[in-house]
Order: C-alpha cells, then structure tokens, then sequence
C-alpha cells in the first residue's frame, strides 16, 4: 500500500462565493469582473449567468436573456456539489429573472446575500422596467444581508413612497457631513425595504463616500476618487468583493470597508489603454504586473 500525500493548503475546501449575473464580452463588468474581485479577495467564484450581453468599452449592442429554469439550473448545480459561503446578485434584466434568483435563493441555505441593484445606466437610463424593479424592491431586498446600490440606484429604490425631505431634515441635524446627507438619508430609506444593511456608493456624489447603515447611525465609509481612470465594472467589483468578504467571516461593516478598498484600487489601476471608451478596472493589477514582468525581462536582457 502507498503512503498518502501530505494534506496541504490545497486540500483545504476554500471560501466559495457564487455571482447570479449578466455576462460582459468585454469583461469590464457582470461576472467577469466579479471572477475577478472574487480572485482578488482569495475565494473560489462561481457564476449563474442571468443573461448574455454584446458589450464593449462602448456599450451595450445586444442582450439575450438566459431562460429562468436554467438560472436556477446553474445555482442547483454549484449548490449541490460545491456549497454556497455568500451570494452576489447583480444584473436580472426581467421579471422572470427575477423570479429565479428568488427561487435560487432557496437552494443555498443561509449563505450571505449582497444584491447590487443594477437598475440605472451611466447615462441616467433605466436598465429595467417597473415590474421588474418592483419585484427587486419587495422580494429580494428583504432576503439581503447587504444591498449596494450608488445614489442614482438609491433614488430609485427610495421612490417607494418614504419621505426622504423628512429624514434629510432629520439627518442635517446630526454629525453627518453636509455633502453626506442626501447619502445618509438614501440609506436609511432603503434600509427600511428590509435588508439587513446598506452601503450607497459614493462614486456618484459629490462627496465619494460611502454611507453604510445597519438601523443605528449611519456609519461613513471614505475613500479616494480617481476621475480619470477606468471605472467600468467598479459597481460590480465592489459588490463581489463585499460578498467575498462576508464569506470570509467578516462582519458587515469590515466586509464593506474592505470591499471600498478594493474597489478604489481596482479604479486606480484602471485600464484606460483597454478599448475606445470607459477602460475597465483591474482588480488583479495587471498593469503593474505587466510593469514587473518588463523590468525583470530588461534586468535578463542586460
């Protein structure tokens, strides 16, 4: 009989985290940037594509929404054989879709949710119609443990009726920054949709800090903005990196300041040089690998 190899790390089930996502041929955003972040934060991703997309730095050609019983199909078959540690849910596109993360949401137990709400473009459009945004609001924000949505996203959600006058009046009069309250107030409006948490992004803001509330006060979460650098995929970046986070063990409030650090980063090394519009982020730092790489070759060469 053979001795047995030595157990090493490699043995070791990691921390696996699953993205029910659009797809992005251009690989800025939906689950190719989430396999990314996912990489980035040292868990094993896994994905449930919701729908396929013809996209580049550009935009957006064409979309092809994936059947919902094959939504449910993909999040069965990791559940079954691998195990869910945490859920990110970014782009459904449709009611049926939807629907089917609701269902899928059964098959992974208690595993944590982060819902990125991808329901307006960069340009102000809406990405889905209100049946769909309706479905989102009542039925998938409540099963959240944390959702991240930036202030266009908030605004939208928010729209439910809450009185969001009252509650900025109300927030200007605590310690929070004047430039924050609109931030603030956004987050405490869709906490009361029936999450567990929220961050509202501040990319979108004048002050680019995150707001993070859990139903006490609203916690700010600040970080550096870099206008000039590729940030397509940033949303989705953050959002899976919160997950990876939450699967690690982190409590919501770390996880979330982990996933803006990260998500900073990404920005910062963004990839200007990658197509003829927004560059994505690189999460992974591919350009100061790609600088390493050069510098060891010239080094060889002399």
């Amino acid at each position: 009989m053979s001795a047995r190899s030595p157990v090493t790390s490699a043995d070791r089930r990691p921390r696996c985290v699953l993205s029910i996502a659009g797809s992005d041929s251009g690989g800025g955003a939906g689950i190719q940037a989430d396999l990314k972040a996912f990489a980035r934060c040292g868990v094993h991703g896994m994905t449930a594509v919701t729908a396929i997309t013809a996209q580049s730095t550009v935009g957006v050609t064409a979309v092809h929404p994936v059947p919902a019983e094959i939504i449910v199909a993909q999040v069965a078959a990791v559940a079954d054989d691998i195990g869910v540690d945490a859920v990110k849910i970014g782009m459904l596109g449709s009611i049926e879709a939807a629907e089917a993360v609701e269902r899928a949401l059964d098959l992974v137990g208690d595993a944590a949710v982060v819902v990125d709400p991808v329901m307006v473009a960069e340009s102000g459009a809406s990405l889905i119609d209100e049946q769909t945004q309706t479905a989102l609001r009542e039925r998938l924000l409540p099963r959240a443990t944390v959702v991240t949505p930036n202030v266009a996203e908030a605004r939208v959600l928010a729209a439910g009726g809450l009185d969001l006058g009252q509650r900025r009046a109300s927030i200007a009069r605590t310690a929070v920054a004047s430039d924050l309250v609109e931030t603030a107030s956004l987050a405490e409006a869709v906490y009361e949709l029936g999450p567990r948490c929220v961050v509202v992004t501040g990319g979108h803001a004048a002050n680019p800090t995150d707001a993070f509330f859990e139903g006490n006060a609203v916690e700010p979460i600040p970080g550096d903005r870099y206008p000039e650098r590729g940030a397509h995929g940033s949303g989705c970046t953050h959002s899976s990196a919160l997950a990876a986070y939450l699967a690690l063990g982190h409590a919501p409030l770390e996880a979330a300041k982990c996933a803006r650090a990260v998500a900073s980063e990404a920005v910062r090394d963004g990839l200007r040089a990658v197509g003829d519009g927004a560059g994505p982020v690189d999460a992974l730092g591919a350009v100061r690998a790609m600088a390493t790489a050069s510098s060891e070759v010239g080094s060889v060469a002399l």
